[in-house]
């Protein structure tokens, strides 16, 4: 399990470090056997993987283009094994949740729903734009479903969020568009979280209290400590020397995995 976890910050919105690309920090949340796995590696390689190790936490990026604008999406595949007990690594994180469970696992979808609640109130207190996606997994199980899409879609409007159903195993383009989703969802939020221009005031006698000359640069943006990423695919992301000492190699992200 990787432990290399950033500090918390209240900055968590896609920054864009100097001479890079925007970023949209990804967590993918839900219990055990919801499939958060596959659909990370789904949406990374555009496989499905039959077998995993439920214990490995990783966080990977890739590079995307989402409405004809480049981002890096750096996803976050958790491995809680009690719940969102110690969730306080990936809750100032996150640009976005997705909170997964599986159709065919009714237990899945109760679990899910603690899971709904431990964001929202973080979501609501600090950034209350951030945006929740849940998603239900495993459509290629349709015969054995024991949660209904209207189960789903209003679990979905009680706590406020977008919904999808999806096939981790058939279908590359419903996966991708979800993540996709996340990164607009999260474009937008930061846009409202933006601060509003400090006004220039002007005195009675028409002079400027102060020149141009003297007003403060804009604040630079709060970057945070990300976690260390595995590459996915071929991600250039400026770092420092001894950050390029112990990045993972490529072959990371295949680690506990068996591709098929």
């Amino acid at each position: 399990m990787s432990l290399m976890f950033g500090k918390a910050r209240s900055c968590n919105f896609s920054a864009i470090p100097e001479g890079g690309q925007p970023e949209v920090n990804v967590v993918v949340l839900g219990v055990m056997g919801s499939g958060k796995s596959a659909l990370t590696v789904k949406f990374l390689t555009k496989r499905f993987i039959s077998e995993y190790d439920p214990n490995l936490e990783d966080t990977y990026s890739s590079e995307e283009m989402v409405d004809q604008q480049p981002v890096v999406v750096k996803i976050m595949d958790t491995a809680d094994q009690d719940g969102p007990v110690n969730c306080e690594r990936y809750l100032s994180w996150a640009s976005a949740f997705l909170v997964v469970y599986s159709i065919d696992n009714r237990q899945s979808f109760e679990g899910c729903q603690q899971y709904l609640e431990a964001v929202t109130v973080h979501t609501k207190a600090l950034q209350p734009e951030t945006p929740i996606i849940l998603l239900g997994n495993k459509l290629d199980m349709e015969r054995y479903r024991q949660v209904s899409k209207s189960d789903g879609s209003a679990l979905a409007s009680r706590f406020g969020c977008l919904f999808f159903e999806v096939s981790a195993c058939l279908d590359f383009l419903s996966v991708q568009r979800v993540f996709h989703e996340a990164v607009r969802e999260a474009r937008q939020a930061g846009v409202k979280r933006s601060p509003p221009l400090r006004p220039l005031y002007i005195s009675e006698d028409n002079k400027p209290l102060f020149s141009l000359a003297t007003v403060p640069p804009f604040t630079t943006p709060c970057y945070k400590e990300l976690p260390v990423p595995a590459t996915a695919k071929l991600v250039t992301v400026k770092s420092s020397r001894a950050q390029r000492k112990r990045r993972a190699p490529t072959l990371t992200l295949l680690k506990g995995f068996k591709i098929f």
